[in-house]
């Protein structure tokens, strides 16, 4: 028989257990910092993108635009010594410097790339998701032709109808010039690649949209637009912030496949992909595609051990 000191007993270990798992009223948000940093294969692919990022950022510091883009065919396809660490290219460009400012060009492509993707397929899979009916069936029944057709094809064929240089002329932004392509490849990215998100956020947006708080709203009198903005759009973060992460991966990635078959950005603005177009017919020159390969492969192994372990942090059916 169950006695008072029992339950007595019984309560204070759970309040030592509560102590432990909540200790000093630990938010989600703190719980899943702490997750993050027991998550060792998330801190080493964090460890490599600060490394690649850092050797972007400061080699952008160190090395002109115009050495970069500097060419001597005295020097064309020279082996890494101290002058030039990774070599020179066909017509004698450091590949070092190329490296750095494609580097810029590849990491901008993947975040701004997958903004858009972000926009697009989350702003579907709400409504979607929160509609429900004719409109939920139109909008998936869209993305999944559009999963049907690999993207690298889509993204071939709106390449080569709006990636036209005599109608897109290159523009200028804060004392540089840019290919008018390279706005071009993030839409194209973004645009063809919000399928996921868009039944990722749906997914989260159904279970959302029957819970208690969402019926409250409603019973009050709140409108669509605030219940999305006030209490879907706020759980549906997690999983956003998990697919940005793994999807910038993939549209680096994507854009080297682009850059090396020659329909990227145009020279002689270099990204990691072009360097490695470039490389394609002197395969015998080993660093000419090694460097631009490695940093690609170190930003994608970076991303997709950070995206691992930022899910399993933010996944509130974690118990660790």
């Amino acid at each position: 028989m169950t006695t008072l000191n029992d339950t007595s007993k019984v309560s204070s270990q759970v309040a030592t257990i509560g102590e432990k798992t909540y200790a000093k009223g630990q938010s989600n948000f703190s719980r899943s910092v702490r997750r993050l940093r027991k998550h060792r294969m998330a801190l080493f692919g964090a460890l490599l993108l600060i490394g690649v990022v850092l050797f972007v950022l400061i080699g952008s510091m160190l090395i002109t635009e115009a050495q970069a883009n500097f060419n001597n065919p005295a020097n064309r396809l020279r082996d890494p010594s101290s002058e030039h660490p990774f070599g020179t290219d066909v017509i004698g460009r450091d590949l070092l410097a190329r490296v750095v400012y494609g580097g810029q060009i590849s990491l901008f492509v993947g975040v701004t790339a997958v903004i858009v993707q972000m926009l697009v397929g989350t702003l579907v899979g709400v409504l979607a998701g929160y509609m429900g009916g004719v409109v939920d069936s139109l909008l998936m029944r869209f993305a999944e032709a559009m999963l049907s057709i690999p993207q690298l094809f889509l993204a071939l064929v709106a390449l080569r109808i709006f990636a036209d240089p005599s109608r897109f002329p290159d523009f200028q932004f804060m004392g540089r010039v840019f290919s008018s392509t390279l706005v071009v490849i993030v839409f194209v990215i973004g645009l063809t690649s919000w399928m996921r998100v868009a039944r990722i956020v749906r997914s989260v947006v159904l279970a959302l949209k029957e819970q208690e708080f969402v019926t409250a709203a409603r019973s009050i009198g709140a409108r669509s637009y605030q219940i999305i903005l006030s209490h879907i759009l706020p759980n549906c973060i997690a999983p956003i912030i998990v697919s940005a992460t793994l999807g910038v991966a993939s549209a680096i990635l994507l854009e080297a496949y682009l850059g090396f078959l020659g329909l990227g950005v145009r020279a002689p603005t270099p990204t990691w992909g072009n360097i490695m177009g470039e490389a394609n017919a002197y395969i015998g020159s080993w660093y000419y595609w090694f460097f631009p390969a490695l940093f690609i492969i170190l930003t994608t192994l970076g991303i997709n051990f950070f995206g691992d372990g930022l899910r399993d942090a933010l996944d509130p059916k974690s118990l660790n």
